[in-house]
């Protein structure tokens, strides 16, 4: 079969665009109501089943949903045997909430750390405990979230009905059928036969279960520099965490130690030409992980090559045309984020002008380019002014690998079609009727860029409109979000709100 007949085949098999819908929203603010800075959300994440959805915001609380429509089973059989239709999506509830991290200061650095979680990771549960990794900037804990049954006293030594004796006034009893009126001797305790009738023994029963957060373990004082990613390894064992220069390996059930396995921290700090920005393991190979760096590069890494992996076993890159480099160019090609597909065929990474598709084994060049902030290129100094161009924006994939999502300004999402040949970019606002900002395209392909474009509307005005005509706001942007392993379900923040679509 040669590349022609690839290309066909791949575009007959071409998935139909999504209808995207409303589903849920917690935390939705009033018209005009302001947002508290620690309500923020700062960090979203799924399980691996899909089931439990975890949040982590500015003020260092982890806040868990956990998945409410598949328990009624009951009903769906009774609907499913009477054919009726069943518009069945993901919906959550709220399940708990706990506080991860509190402000600290660092004495020996005069440094404040904050308690915002920058990054919430689901471990294996082998029971009906629920484990997770959240991270500030320095500290990273290991929490087991389980329900406890509730014991309560539900009766007493005493029947209080029997307090009045022969229509005298009620006495002071006290626990055990005592009587505080009077002095008690040994004989006193003497047992008339048949016993005290009124006597009651305490009831404790647990008819009440309630969701108890317990941090296990505390991974702290391994980095000189911020934290900008953790990832559970697929053993269930180890996991690693990444700051600006160096890259950590832990054992979940060891605190105190931690095995350094990538620095790239030069002997002159004179000399530091990148640094690391985000790393995740390889979803089925224990040994392989990726990290990015500020140059636009992703590394791919095998752990058993050696101790300290320095030198990567593959490395991508785009490398662009030299007259289209500018003062920006270094900036807006950092990488902010990666991710694994579900089946670790794929990278997806995010700049901050697009999104990236990488093949692992194909290293000469991303599969395919989408296009977000291309009409942002005039507004790049006004960006850079307003420090708009450091925004650190997330990406994901749809568990079945043919979709790509991320966020964008005035707290749009895009969602993109990534086999081959597709067209189909819808792009949604975070609210509840995501359509009402729909973008569309230009008269070229979003998957594709040229070097040179006219996007964007000429000027300086704030806030400015994009190449369709819509206005953008640098104040409000969709940074996090992410996508259900098994099904079209996306949650996204929008500052303290977050919100749930389907398709």
């Amino acid at each position: 079969m040669n590349a022609t007949d690839v290309d066909e085949v791949t575009t007959l098999a071409q998935p139909p665009t999504l209808g995207w819908k409303f589903s849920q929203v917690f935390g939705e603010r009033a018209l005009g109501e302001e947002v508290q800075e620690v309500d923020i959300i700062s960090a979203i994440e799924f399980d691996k089943s899909g089931n439990h959805l975890a949040t982590g915001d500015r003020g260092g609380r982890v806040v868990l949903f956990e998945r409410t429509d598949l328990k009624d089973n009951v009903h769906r059989r009774d609907l499913e045997k009477a054919d009726c239709p069943i518009n069945r999506h993901p919906e959550f509830c709220y399940k708990t909430e706990f506080q991860s991290h509190e402000p600290e200061f660092d004495y020996l650095k005069s440094l404040e750390i904050e308690e915002k979680i920058n990054k919430i990771r689901w471990c294996q549960t082998s029971n009906s405990s629920l484990f997770l990794l959240s991270t500030n900037d320095k500290t990273i804990k290991f929490w087991k979230v389980q329900e406890k049954k509730v014991k309560n006293v539900s009766q007493m030594n005493l029947d209080r009905s029997h307090a009045l004796v022969n229509g005298s006034s009620p006495r002071l009893y006290l626990l055990n059928g005592g009587c505080a009126e009077r002095s008690y001797t040994n004989k006193d305790f003497s047992f008339p036969p048949g016993g005290f009738p009124s006597l009651r023994l305490p009831v404790v029963s647990s008819k009440e279960t309630s969701l108890v957060a317990k941090c296990r373990r505390i991974y702290a004082h391994a980095h000189d520099y911020h934290i900008n990613s953790i990832s559970a390894n697929s053993d269930g064992e180890t996991f690693i965490s990444a700051d600006d220069l160096r890259i950590n390996l832990w054992n979940l059930e060891i605190s105190n130690q931690s095995f350094n396995i990538v620095d790239v921290k030069p002997s002159n700090m004179e000399d530091l030409t990148e640094v690391i920005t985000s790393a995740e393991f390889h979803p089925t190979h224990c040994n392989t992980l990726a990290y990015s760096s500020s140059k636009g590069i992703i590394r791919l890494i095998d752990l058993r090559r050696s101790a300290l992996c320095d030198n990567n076993s593959l490395l991508f890159q785009e490398h662009g045309a030299p007259v289209s480099r500018s003062f920006f160019t270094e900036i807006i090609a950092s990488i902010s984020d990666i991710k694994f597909s579900k089946d670790g065929r794929h990278i997806l990474s995010r700049d901050y002008m697009t999104l990236k598709l990488w093949d692992i084994n194909m290293n000469s060049g991303p599969l395919a380019t989408f296009q977000v902030h291309e009409y942002l290129r005039p507004k790049l100094c006004d960006l850079y002014e307003n420090d708009s161009i450091f925004d650190k924006f997330e990406c994901c994939l749809s568990g079945d690998g043919l979709r790509v999502a991320t966020g964008s300004y005035n707290n749009l999402f895009r969602v993109f079609g990534c086999v081959g040949g597709s067209n189909e970019m819808t792009t949604l606002e975070a609210s509840k009727n995501p359509m009402r900002r729909q973008v569309q395209d230009l008269a070229r392909s979003p998957r594709y860029l040229s070097s040179a474009t006219g996007a964007g509307r000429r000027g300086t005005e704030t806030p400015g409109v994009d190449g369709n005509g819509n206005s953008y706001d640098f104040t409000t942007k969709l940074l996090h979000l992410a996508w259900h392993p098994t099904e079209n379900s996306i949650a996204c923040a929008a500052a303290n709100s977050l919100y749930m679509y389907y398709a």
